[in-house]
Protein backbone atom coordinates (compact mmCIF):
# COMPACT_ATOMS: atom_id res chain seq x y z
CA UNK A 1 0.00 0.00 0.00
CA UNK A 2 2.75 2.30 0.99
CA UNK A 3 4.64 1.69 -1.97
CA UNK A 4 1.32 2.87 -3.99
CA UNK A 5 0.87 5.48 -2.28
CA UNK A 6 4.36 6.82 -3.10
CA UNK A 7 3.92 5.85 -6.70
CA UNK A 8 0.86 8.32 -7.00
CA UNK A 9 2.46 11.16 -5.12
CA UNK A 10 5.41 10.98 -7.29
CA UNK A 11 3.11 11.23 -10.44
CA UNK A 12 1.32 13.71 -8.92
CA UNK A 13 4.39 16.08 -7.76
CA UNK A 14 5.89 15.82 -11.20
CA UNK A 15 2.72 16.61 -13.02
CA UNK A 16 2.23 19.51 -10.62
CA UNK A 17 5.33 20.93 -11.22
CA UNK A 18 4.94 20.39 -15.30
CA UNK A 19 0.81 22.13 -15.07
CA UNK A 20 1.81 24.78 -12.32
CA UNK A 21 5.72 25.04 -11.04
CA UNK A 22 7.43 25.90 -14.26
CA UNK A 23 8.92 29.54 -14.54
CA UNK A 24 7.72 31.81 -17.22
CA UNK A 25 9.61 32.52 -20.95
CA UNK A 26 11.72 34.62 -20.31
CA UNK A 27 11.30 37.91 -22.69
CA UNK A 28 13.77 41.04 -21.44
CA UNK A 29 12.19 44.04 -20.49
CA UNK A 30 8.62 42.32 -20.57
CA UNK A 31 9.59 39.24 -17.81
CA UNK A 32 10.11 40.52 -14.11
CA UNK A 33 13.66 39.40 -13.10
CA UNK A 34 13.60 38.41 -9.06
CA UNK A 35 16.02 39.62 -7.13
CA UNK A 36 15.65 36.06 -5.22
CA UNK A 37 13.83 33.22 -5.36
CA UNK A 38 13.64 28.96 -4.56
CA UNK A 39 14.32 26.57 -7.04
CA UNK A 40 13.08 23.30 -6.15
CA UNK A 41 11.31 19.93 -8.05
CA UNK A 42 9.13 17.34 -7.78
CA UNK A 43 11.16 15.53 -4.88
CA UNK A 44 10.35 18.97 -2.91
CA UNK A 45 6.46 18.42 -3.18
CA UNK A 46 6.72 14.60 -2.59
CA UNK A 47 8.83 15.00 0.56
CA UNK A 48 5.95 17.64 2.14
CA UNK A 49 3.55 15.29 0.78
CA UNK A 50 4.51 12.24 2.50
CA UNK A 51 5.71 14.29 6.03
CA UNK A 52 1.66 15.47 5.56
CA UNK A 53 0.70 11.96 5.87
CA UNK A 54 1.97 11.09 8.66
CA UNK A 55 0.48 14.47 9.98
CA UNK A 56 3.08 14.77 12.87
CA UNK A 57 2.86 18.35 11.99
CA UNK A 58 4.60 19.58 15.18
CA UNK A 59 8.83 19.07 15.14
CA UNK A 60 9.45 15.10 14.74
CA UNK A 61 11.23 12.29 12.66
CA UNK A 62 11.30 14.48 9.80
CA UNK A 63 13.08 17.16 12.15
CA UNK A 64 15.30 15.01 13.72
CA UNK A 65 16.55 13.80 10.29
CA UNK A 66 16.96 17.50 8.77
CA UNK A 67 19.17 18.84 12.22
CA UNK A 68 20.95 15.59 11.65
CA UNK A 69 22.08 16.23 7.94
CA UNK A 70 22.30 19.59 8.30
CA UNK A 71 24.85 19.30 11.28
CA UNK A 72 26.73 17.02 9.25
CA UNK A 73 26.90 19.24 6.24
CA UNK A 74 28.56 22.44 7.95
CA UNK A 75 30.46 19.73 10.42
CA UNK A 76 28.61 21.02 13.70
CA UNK A 77 27.84 18.80 16.44
CA UNK A 78 24.35 20.11 17.26
CA UNK A 79 21.88 21.78 14.37
CA UNK A 80 18.28 22.52 16.44
CA UNK A 81 15.78 23.73 13.44
CA UNK A 82 13.11 26.99 14.57
CA UNK A 83 10.62 28.80 12.59
CA UNK A 84 12.76 31.61 11.20
CA UNK A 85 16.28 32.50 10.99
CA UNK A 86 15.62 35.93 12.93
CA UNK A 87 14.11 33.54 15.75
CA UNK A 88 17.32 31.55 15.33
CA UNK A 89 19.49 35.23 15.95
CA UNK A 90 16.75 35.46 18.56
CA UNK A 91 17.96 32.47 20.98
CA UNK A 92 21.31 32.68 20.05
CA UNK A 93 21.60 36.40 22.32
CA UNK A 94 19.00 34.60 25.32
CA UNK A 95 20.45 31.47 25.46
CA UNK A 96 23.40 33.48 26.43
CA UNK A 97 21.68 35.46 29.11
CA UNK A 98 21.05 31.93 30.95
CA UNK A 99 22.28 32.07 34.50
CA UNK A 100 23.43 28.56 34.36
CA UNK A 101 26.49 29.91 32.79
CA UNK A 102 27.77 31.54 36.02
CA UNK A 103 29.83 34.49 34.94
CA UNK A 104 29.82 33.58 31.20
CA UNK A 105 25.95 34.85 31.14
CA UNK A 106 25.09 38.07 29.47
CA UNK A 107 23.45 40.54 32.35
CA UNK A 108 21.74 43.94 31.30
CA UNK A 109 24.32 46.27 30.26
CA UNK A 110 26.69 44.16 28.38
CA UNK A 111 27.88 45.46 25.29
CA UNK A 112 27.40 43.39 22.33
CA UNK A 113 30.19 44.58 18.97
CA UNK A 114 27.73 44.71 15.56
CA UNK A 115 27.78 46.40 12.50
CA UNK A 116 25.31 49.38 11.51
CA UNK A 117 25.13 48.73 8.45
CA UNK A 118 23.07 45.06 8.37
CA UNK A 119 19.60 43.39 9.13
CA UNK A 120 17.19 44.45 11.78
CA UNK A 121 16.95 40.78 13.36
CA UNK A 122 20.65 40.42 13.54
CA UNK A 123 20.53 43.53 16.05
CA UNK A 124 17.10 44.13 17.42
CA UNK A 125 17.77 40.82 20.01
CA UNK A 126 20.50 42.91 21.96
CA UNK A 127 18.07 45.57 23.05
CA UNK A 128 15.24 42.68 23.85
CA UNK A 129 17.74 40.86 26.13
CA UNK A 130 18.60 44.41 27.39
CA UNK A 131 21.68 44.87 26.24
CA UNK A 132 23.72 47.26 24.73
CA UNK A 133 24.82 47.06 20.82
CA UNK A 134 28.12 48.95 19.69
CA UNK A 135 28.20 49.55 15.98
CA UNK A 136 30.88 49.67 14.07
CA UNK A 137 31.31 50.64 10.32
CA UNK A 138 32.13 48.40 7.67
CA UNK A 139 34.65 48.63 4.52
CA UNK A 140 33.38 48.86 0.79
CA UNK A 141 33.86 46.50 -1.48
CA UNK A 142 33.60 43.79 1.21
CA UNK A 143 30.61 45.08 2.95
CA UNK A 144 32.16 43.63 6.20
CA UNK A 145 33.90 44.82 9.51
CA UNK A 146 38.09 44.55 9.45
CA UNK A 147 39.34 43.02 12.35
CA UNK A 148 41.18 46.47 13.27
CA UNK A 149 37.48 48.41 13.41
CA UNK A 150 36.25 45.22 15.92
CA UNK A 151 39.15 45.19 18.18
CA UNK A 152 39.16 49.07 18.39
CA UNK A 153 35.72 48.90 20.14
CA UNK A 154 36.07 46.04 22.73
CA UNK A 155 36.11 47.04 26.45
CA UNK A 156 35.51 45.70 29.94
CA UNK A 157 32.09 45.61 29.27
CA UNK A 158 32.03 43.82 25.66
CA UNK A 159 30.55 40.20 25.86
CA UNK A 160 29.95 38.92 22.79
CA UNK A 161 29.89 39.86 19.10
CA UNK A 162 27.16 39.11 16.54
CA UNK A 163 27.60 39.84 12.72
CA UNK A 164 26.79 38.30 9.47
CA UNK A 165 28.33 37.42 6.57
CA UNK A 166 26.97 40.04 4.45
CA UNK A 167 25.21 38.82 1.48
CA UNK A 168 27.72 35.91 1.86
CA UNK A 169 30.79 37.60 1.96
CA UNK A 170 32.74 36.26 4.79
CA UNK A 171 34.29 38.47 7.52
CA UNK A 172 37.42 37.65 9.05
CA UNK A 173 35.83 34.90 11.14
CA UNK A 174 39.51 33.31 11.98
CA UNK A 175 41.00 36.67 13.64
CA UNK A 176 37.76 37.60 14.90
CA UNK A 177 36.93 33.99 16.90
CA UNK A 178 40.48 34.31 18.18
CA UNK A 179 39.97 37.43 19.56
CA UNK A 180 37.34 36.44 21.46
CA UNK A 181 39.19 33.20 22.30
CA UNK A 182 41.78 35.73 24.47
CA UNK A 183 39.17 38.02 25.78
CA UNK A 184 36.62 36.19 27.52
CA UNK A 185 33.84 37.34 24.27
CA UNK A 186 30.95 34.74 22.97
CA UNK A 187 30.81 34.98 19.27
CA UNK A 188 27.73 34.48 17.07
CA UNK A 189 27.93 34.07 13.51
CA UNK A 190 24.97 35.32 11.89
CA UNK A 191 25.25 32.40 8.50
CA UNK A 192 21.62 33.69 7.09
CA UNK A 193 23.10 34.85 3.72
CA UNK A 194 26.48 32.53 3.56
CA UNK A 195 25.21 28.70 3.36
CA UNK A 196 27.99 26.62 1.74
CA UNK A 197 30.42 29.40 1.83
CA UNK A 198 33.86 28.71 3.29
CA UNK A 199 36.95 30.30 5.36
CA UNK A 200 40.37 28.89 4.80
CA UNK A 201 38.09 25.91 3.28
CA UNK A 202 36.43 25.66 6.56
CA UNK A 203 32.43 26.10 6.51
CA UNK A 204 31.07 28.85 7.93
CA UNK A 205 28.40 28.76 10.22
CA UNK A 206 31.33 26.22 12.09
CA UNK A 207 32.91 29.17 13.30
CA UNK A 208 30.92 30.49 16.46
CA UNK A 209 30.14 29.32 19.69
CA UNK A 210 26.61 29.46 18.41
CA UNK A 211 25.47 29.88 14.44
CA UNK A 212 22.69 30.80 12.69
CA UNK A 213 21.10 29.75 9.81
CA UNK A 214 17.48 30.73 7.94
CA UNK A 215 15.63 29.03 5.21
CA UNK A 216 13.23 31.74 4.02
CA UNK A 217 12.63 31.54 -0.13
CA UNK A 218 15.33 33.91 -0.55
CA UNK A 219 18.26 31.91 1.17
CA UNK A 220 20.32 29.37 0.03
CA UNK A 221 17.63 26.46 0.70
CA UNK A 222 13.88 26.66 1.91
CA UNK A 223 12.14 25.42 3.70
CA UNK A 224 9.32 27.94 3.20
CA UNK A 225 9.36 30.02 6.81
CA UNK A 226 12.16 28.65 8.56
CA UNK A 227 15.61 28.86 10.48
CA UNK A 228 18.01 26.89 12.26
CA UNK A 229 20.53 27.79 15.72
CA UNK A 230 23.95 25.37 15.62
CA UNK A 231 26.38 24.98 18.28
CA UNK A 232 29.54 22.82 18.89
CA UNK A 233 29.79 23.55 22.62
CA UNK A 234 27.56 20.85 24.80
CA UNK A 235 27.08 23.54 27.96
CA UNK A 236 24.89 25.58 24.71
CA UNK A 237 22.71 22.79 23.11
CA UNK A 238 20.13 22.52 26.01
CA UNK A 239 19.84 26.52 26.95
CA UNK A 240 19.57 26.80 23.51
CA UNK A 241 16.64 24.33 23.31
CA UNK A 242 15.13 25.36 26.40
CA UNK A 243 14.66 29.43 25.25
CA UNK A 244 13.06 27.29 22.02
CA UNK A 245 11.04 25.18 24.18
CA UNK A 246 8.84 27.61 25.87
CA UNK A 247 11.94 27.82 28.36
CA UNK A 248 11.11 24.53 30.12
CA UNK A 249 13.78 23.48 32.19
CA UNK A 250 13.01 19.34 30.69
CA UNK A 251 14.92 18.08 27.65
CA UNK A 252 12.73 15.72 26.59
CA UNK A 253 12.05 15.71 23.07
CA UNK A 254 8.17 16.80 22.48
CA UNK A 255 6.05 13.59 22.47
CA UNK A 256 8.32 11.46 24.83
CA UNK A 257 8.10 11.87 28.89
CA UNK A 258 10.20 10.66 31.49
CA UNK A 259 13.27 10.13 29.07
CA UNK A 260 15.67 9.92 32.71
CA UNK A 261 13.30 8.28 34.82
CA UNK A 262 13.09 11.13 37.06
CA UNK A 263 10.16 13.40 36.05
CA UNK A 264 8.49 13.59 39.39
CA UNK A 265 11.79 13.41 41.15
CA UNK A 266 12.93 17.79 41.23
CA UNK A 267 12.56 20.46 43.03
CA UNK A 268 13.59 23.49 41.59
CA UNK A 269 12.46 27.72 42.36
CA UNK A 270 9.87 27.69 45.18
CA UNK A 271 7.81 25.22 43.41
CA UNK A 272 6.42 21.64 45.00
CA UNK A 273 9.03 18.77 45.53
CA UNK A 274 8.04 16.22 42.56
CA UNK A 275 6.43 18.84 40.51
CA UNK A 276 6.29 17.55 37.11
CA UNK A 277 9.81 18.43 35.47
CA UNK A 278 7.83 18.46 31.92
CA UNK A 279 6.39 21.86 33.17
CA UNK A 280 9.18 23.15 35.78
CA UNK A 281 10.28 26.68 33.29
CA UNK A 282 14.12 28.20 34.01
CA UNK A 283 14.14 30.17 31.03
CA UNK A 284 11.84 33.26 30.04
CA UNK A 285 11.49 31.60 26.46
CA UNK A 286 9.24 30.98 23.62
CA UNK A 287 7.92 28.36 21.64
CA UNK A 288 9.96 28.79 18.18
CA UNK A 289 10.34 25.24 16.89
CA UNK A 290 9.50 24.23 13.24
CA UNK A 291 7.36 21.43 11.86
CA UNK A 292 7.76 18.14 10.13
CA UNK A 293 6.75 19.08 6.66
CA UNK A 294 9.25 22.50 6.70
CA UNK A 295 11.97 19.81 7.65
CA UNK A 296 11.06 17.60 5.11
CA UNK A 297 11.10 20.14 2.27
CA UNK A 298 14.67 21.21 4.03
CA UNK A 299 16.16 17.54 3.87
CA UNK A 300 15.17 17.50 -0.09
CA UNK A 301 16.35 21.24 -0.37
CA UNK A 302 19.66 20.43 1.43
CA UNK A 303 20.28 17.24 -1.12
CA UNK A 304 20.90 20.26 -3.63
CA UNK A 305 23.06 22.43 -2.06
CA UNK A 306 25.98 22.12 -3.40
CA UNK A 307 24.27 22.76 -6.98
CA UNK A 308 22.40 26.15 -5.32
CA UNK A 309 26.18 26.90 -4.14
CA UNK A 310 28.03 26.74 -7.15
CA UNK A 311 25.04 28.34 -9.47
CA UNK A 312 25.75 31.31 -7.03
CA UNK A 313 29.14 31.64 -7.52
CA UNK A 314 29.26 31.04 -11.38
CA UNK A 315 26.52 33.96 -11.87
CA UNK A 316 28.09 36.39 -9.27
CA UNK A 317 31.66 35.66 -11.08
CA UNK A 318 29.50 36.36 -14.61
CA UNK A 319 28.27 39.56 -13.16
CA UNK A 320 31.21 40.77 -12.01
CA UNK A 321 32.95 40.37 -15.26
CA UNK A 322 30.26 41.46 -17.71
CA UNK A 323 30.54 44.65 -15.58
CA UNK A 324 34.09 45.11 -14.43
CA UNK A 325 34.26 48.16 -17.03
CA UNK A 326 31.90 50.35 -15.19
CA UNK A 327 34.06 51.03 -12.54
CA UNK A 328 34.48 54.91 -13.23
CA UNK A 329 30.68 54.94 -11.85
CA UNK A 330 30.06 51.93 -9.33
CA UNK A 331 32.36 50.50 -6.33
CA UNK A 332 32.46 46.86 -7.37
CA UNK A 333 32.19 44.25 -5.15
CA UNK A 334 34.91 41.55 -4.11
CA UNK A 335 35.70 38.48 -1.57
CA UNK A 336 37.42 39.19 1.42
CA UNK A 337 40.46 37.40 1.18
CA UNK A 338 40.89 33.93 1.98
CA UNK A 339 37.07 33.30 1.55
CA UNK A 340 35.05 31.44 -1.27
CA UNK A 341 31.86 33.10 -0.53
CA UNK A 342 28.12 31.75 -1.06
CA UNK A 343 26.93 34.95 -2.69
CA UNK A 344 23.52 36.31 -1.29
CA UNK A 345 23.56 38.95 -3.73
CA UNK A 346 25.75 41.02 -5.76
CA UNK A 347 26.10 44.83 -4.33
CA UNK A 348 27.04 47.96 -6.31
CA UNK A 349 27.77 51.54 -4.68
CA UNK A 350 26.69 54.04 -6.79
CA UNK A 351 30.02 56.72 -7.28
CA UNK A 352 29.22 60.37 -6.37
CA UNK A 353 28.85 62.00 -9.84
CA UNK A 354 26.81 64.46 -11.65
CA UNK A 355 23.01 63.47 -11.69
CA UNK A 356 24.40 59.62 -11.10
CA UNK A 357 22.57 59.26 -7.89
CA UNK A 358 21.31 55.19 -7.02
CA UNK A 359 17.72 56.51 -7.36
CA UNK A 360 18.46 57.18 -11.12
CA UNK A 361 19.67 53.66 -10.85
CA UNK A 362 16.94 52.28 -9.79
CA UNK A 363 14.16 54.06 -11.51
CA UNK A 364 16.23 52.80 -14.64
CA UNK A 365 15.87 49.09 -13.33
CA UNK A 366 12.34 49.24 -12.38
CA UNK A 367 12.00 50.22 -15.88
CA UNK A 368 13.54 47.63 -17.32
CA UNK A 369 11.83 45.04 -14.60
CA UNK A 370 15.06 43.98 -13.14
CA UNK A 371 14.91 43.57 -9.19
CA UNK A 372 17.36 44.74 -6.59
CA UNK A 373 17.41 45.79 -3.41
CA UNK A 374 18.85 48.11 -0.26
CA UNK A 375 21.18 46.78 1.40
CA UNK A 376 18.89 45.82 4.20
CA UNK A 377 18.48 48.86 7.02
CA UNK A 378 21.22 51.13 5.57
CA UNK A 379 22.31 52.79 8.61
CA UNK A 380 20.31 50.64 11.57
CA UNK A 381 20.47 53.83 13.87
CA UNK A 382 18.73 56.01 11.81
CA UNK A 383 15.87 53.58 11.76
CA UNK A 384 12.97 54.50 13.33
CA UNK A 385 12.55 51.46 15.49
CA UNK A 386 15.98 51.94 16.56
CA UNK A 387 16.61 55.73 17.34
CA UNK A 388 16.19 55.98 21.29
CA UNK A 389 17.87 52.76 22.21
CA UNK A 390 20.44 52.03 23.79
CA UNK A 391 24.04 51.79 21.76
CA UNK A 392 27.53 52.80 21.29
CA UNK A 393 28.89 54.25 18.26
CA UNK A 394 32.57 53.45 17.13
CA UNK A 395 33.96 55.65 14.59
CA UNK A 396 32.35 58.02 12.51
CA UNK A 397 30.11 55.34 10.24
CA UNK A 398 31.33 56.51 7.42
CA UNK A 399 31.09 53.82 5.01
CA UNK A 400 27.94 52.83 6.38
CA UNK A 401 26.07 56.02 5.77
CA UNK A 402 27.86 55.76 1.99
CA UNK A 403 25.61 52.31 1.88
CA UNK A 404 22.34 53.71 2.97
CA UNK A 405 22.61 55.99 0.63
CA UNK A 406 24.33 54.78 -2.10
CA UNK A 407 24.47 51.37 -2.22
CA UNK A 408 22.07 48.82 -4.00
CA UNK A 409 22.47 44.83 -4.88
CA UNK A 410 20.94 42.68 -8.02
CA UNK A 411 20.23 39.04 -7.96
CA UNK A 412 22.57 35.78 -8.40
CA UNK A 413 20.50 32.89 -6.71
CA UNK A 414 20.36 29.32 -9.21
CA UNK A 415 16.77 30.66 -10.82
CA UNK A 416 18.29 33.40 -12.88
CA UNK A 417 19.55 32.09 -17.03
CA UNK A 418 22.38 33.35 -18.57
CA UNK A 419 20.04 35.20 -20.58
CA UNK A 420 18.71 37.01 -17.96
CA UNK A 421 22.49 37.75 -16.46
CA UNK A 422 23.15 39.21 -20.34
CA UNK A 423 20.17 41.52 -20.20
CA UNK A 424 21.29 42.77 -16.47
CA UNK A 425 24.79 43.59 -18.34
CA UNK A 426 23.20 45.10 -21.11
CA UNK A 427 20.95 47.41 -18.96
CA UNK A 428 23.41 48.52 -16.75
CA UNK A 429 25.90 49.52 -19.98
CA UNK A 430 22.69 51.59 -21.14
CA UNK A 431 22.72 53.25 -17.73
CA UNK A 432 26.20 54.22 -17.90
CA UNK A 433 26.32 55.14 -21.61
CA UNK A 434 23.13 57.35 -20.67
CA UNK A 435 25.05 59.53 -18.50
Amino acid sequence: MKNRIDRITNKLAKLAINSKHLPKKFVPGEVHIPVSGKMFDHSELVAAVSASLDFWLTSGPYTEFFEKELSNYLGVRNALMVNSGSSANLLAISALTSSKLGNRALIKGDEVITVAAGFPTTVAPIIQNGLTPVYVDVELETYVATVDKIKEAITSKTKAIIMAHTLGNPFNVVEVKKMCSENGIWLIEDNCDALGGTFLEKKLGSFGDISTLSFYPAHHITTGEGGAVLTNKPVLKPLLESFRDWGRDCWCAPGCDNTYAKRFDWKLGNLPSGYDHKYIYSHLGYNLKSGDIQAAIGSAQLEKIDMFVNRRRDNWNYLRSGISDLDDFFILPKATEDSKPSWFGFALTVKPRNEFTRNYVIEKLEQHKIGFRLLFGGNLVNQPAFIGTPMRIVGDLNNTNNIMNNTLWIGVWPGLSKQMLDYIIEVFHNICKDK
